[in-house]
């Protein structure tokens, strides 16, 4: 028989939880004393599918249980139940076995509730009745509706999604307008504005006798080509006013597809073909309006506003309908990669708007247009293409070489330069940077020369705040201005630490100071400070991690691009194939850290960096432990490869 101080234990745990939490004392003190009390190591399996019914229901006091069934051999997770959550509650009201399996998640403690202690407790509380009947149809619905879905996927040829790959939904696919309208190079502009006219149409295509397309004509083509032009040019060939070639695409094209293509084409419509090019057959036509209608947002839209933008209360205006827009992506399961690629080129397009403003101010001024090429630097996360929500600013500026005693003046140019940009980005809503890592600071607005030399001192003195200046200005990217020289300097990086054998052992030593946060028993690290106590700090403490070390690799690797976390994990998996399964998961951890920063930021108007544990649901904890685990590996990874136990300060 259990001690009194044990059953006292239990009595307490259990009045923590629902139906327990309204029993008398006495009550929950009988209950309290029939429990077992059994401890259990991760992986293990407390019962299958189709498995006997067994003499107890089960609730979890520490640990977790993964819910779960098999469809052709692949894994379905139905539920993840934590601390307080009650399973195997089929036990309690009969059948002939089991419907899934019930695996230990992370070690656990796990309290075995006899089934006629339950069932005298249905029939004397209508509390505990509703509650065990509530959770009894929850558990079949939640059954049904998960093996539905994963049957679905699987009929339509799709993987069954496992409890990581809810990160994977891509976005909805772009349906075609099929029935073209087209004419022949030949007939007349007016003919062709008539076909148009009568079909309510606002664009057709001009194809050639075997349906191949020769080009496109928009209503913009004819109020700027024939409207707004003196002279007869009605009775002109089409051929003559025509936009050619035309952008000719292949069927079966997602919304994030023809997004991309919008943003980056900047244009307007997009021809299919049977094969994709001008050489074959027209199948049909994707108009930005075909867009908008198949995801009901338009990042296109916002670009070109903000490239419109004369005012700095216009671009923080299309910026927060960007947040509004991630905020629906977000909503709709949207693939973080889509998302992050988005957001960065609207932020890349409201940073070009900031220095073309500042340039016409300037010329206006009479100062000038710069003197000699530049480049704007991103840095940080901006830098890596993962700044989801404003965060403060991380910049820079590089200005040519010039011979001379020209220094002084060009310096007093750019840094000015600076200084009005990043007023804008500010006025735009990106706060200025706490330690004034700007290209407003002469310290960071410099010749390429002397940014050589600033990035040669660090990595040959590789003291505590050059390698801390290293995790912020080696992720820079070149956004506006002249990119070969952000190029040449990447390359005096390369050289630079090829030389400074030590610098990647302090680099990747920097990597480590934040180990994984996850103690005994899922506690959390939290932070005790006064502004954030009891928070966790998914930036410092998850995602600080993962990028330090992809960083870390991608410069011993010398890879060029400039890459972010997610892209950096990608080309090492290729590079090192033994890396390959790490470099995956650590990629889809970071993903789904960006993630759930993004919607803690939406949710509380923050950059998202502290979260309140409590607010997590069972899946996202679990997946937390899970970044966790790869964490962990990812530093031994570097610790093993810099030998980083014999390393001394």
């Amino acid at each position: 028989m259990a001690s009194n101080t044990i059953v006292e234990r239990v009595a307490a745990d259990l009045a923590k939880y629902p139906p327990f939490d309204k029993l008398a004392p006495g009550v929950l003190g009988d209950l309290a004393a029939s429990i077992s009390v059994s401890y259990h190591e991760e992986g293990e399996l407390l019962f299958g599918k189709d498995d006997p019914l067994k003499g107890s229901a089960f609730m979890v006091m520490k640990g977790a249980v993964r819910l779960y069934d098999l469809i052709d051999g692949q894994e379905v997770l139905v539920d993840l139940c934590d601390e307080g959550d009650v399973f195997g509650v089929r036990a309690i009201f009969g059948g002939h076995g089991y419907l899934l399996y019930a695996q230990i998640a992370e070690e656990s403690l796990i309290y075995d509730i006899p089934v006629e202690k339950v069932k005298a407790l249905i029939s004397a509380d209508a509390g505990v009745s509703m509650f065990f009947a509530a959770e009894f149809a929850k558990s079949v619905q939640d059954i049904e509706q998960t093996l539905s879905s994963a049957l679905s996927l699987r009929r339509q040829g799709s993987s069954v999604p496992a409890a990581s790959s809810f990160l994977e939904h891509e976005t909805l696919e772009v349906k075609p307008v099929e029935n073209v309208v087209t004419c022949p190079e030949d007939i007349s502009v007016r003919e062709a504005a008539l076909i148009m006219a009568e079909s309510n149409i606002g664009s057709i295509l001009v194809t050639s006798p075997e349906g191949h397309p020769l080009g496109i004509i928009t209503d913009t083509d004819l109020r700027k080509k024939v409207v707004a032009v003196e002279g007869p040019v009605n009775e002109r060939p089409v051929r003559e006013i025509m936009s050619s070639p035309v952008y000719t695409i292949t069927g079966g094209k997602t919304v994030a597809d023809m997004v991309m293509l919008m943003v980056k084409t900047k244009l307007r419509h997009f021809c299919i073909t049977e094969d994709g090019t001008v050489e074959s057959p027209v199948k049909g036509i994707i108009s930005e309006h075909d867009i908008i209608t198949s995801e009901g947002n338009n990042p296109a839209v916002i670009m070109k506003e903000v490239q419109a933008a004369e005012e700095v209360g216009q671009l923080k205006a299309e910026r927060d309908k960007a947040e509004n827009l991630l905020a629906t992506y977000m909503g709709q399961n949207v693939a973080v990669h889509f998302m992050a690629s988005i957001i960065t080129e609207i932020n890349d397009a409201i940073i070009t708007r900031a220095i073309h403003m500042t340039l016409d101010a300037l010329e206006k001024e009479g100062r000038g247009i710069p003197p000699v090429p530049f480049t704007w630097l991103s840095l940080g996360s901006e830098g890596r293409r993962e700044q989801l929500l404003r965060t403060d600013q991380d910049n820079a500026l590089i200005f040519a070489d010039t011979g001379g005693g020209e220094r002084e003046a060009l310096h007093a140019y750019f840094l000015e330069f600076a200084s009005r940009v990043t007023a804008i980005l500010e006025g735009a809503g990106f706060v200025r940077c706490p330690a004034d890592v700007m290209a407003s600071n002469p310290k960071w607005c410099l010749s390429l020369t002397e940014w050589k030399d600033c990035f040669r001192h660090w990595i040959e003195t590789p003291e505590p705040k050059a390698v801390m200046h290293s995790t912020i200005f080696f992720d820079f990217r070149p956004v506006y201005g002249e990119p070969s020289l952000a190029a040449e300097l990447k390359r005096d990086v390369f050289e630079s630490i090829a030389k400074g054998r030590g610098f990647l052992e302090f680099f990747a030593k920097n990597a480590l100071q934040n180990p994984p946060p996850l103690g005994f028993f899922r506690n959390f690290m939290v932070e005790k400070s006064r502004d954030h106590a009891n928070e966790f700090d998914i930036k410092s403490r998850a995602m600080m991690p993962l990028a330090d070390a992809a960083r870390v690799l991608a410069y011993q690797l010398r890879i060029p691009e400039y890459f972010g976390t997610v892209e950096r994990f990608g080309r090492i998996g290729e590079l090192e194939p033994a890396l390959s399964g790490l470099c995956r998961e650590a990629a889809a951890a970071y993903e789904f850290l960006m993630k759930l920063r993004a919607r803690n930021g939406l949710e509380h108007s923050s950059t998202g960096r502290y979260i309140k544990p409590e607010s997590l649901n069972k899946l996202e904890r679990q997946m937390l432990r899970n970044v966790f685990s790869t964490i962990e590996q990812i530093q031994q990874t570097l610790n093993l490869r810099f030998q980083l136990d014999y390393f001394r300060d």
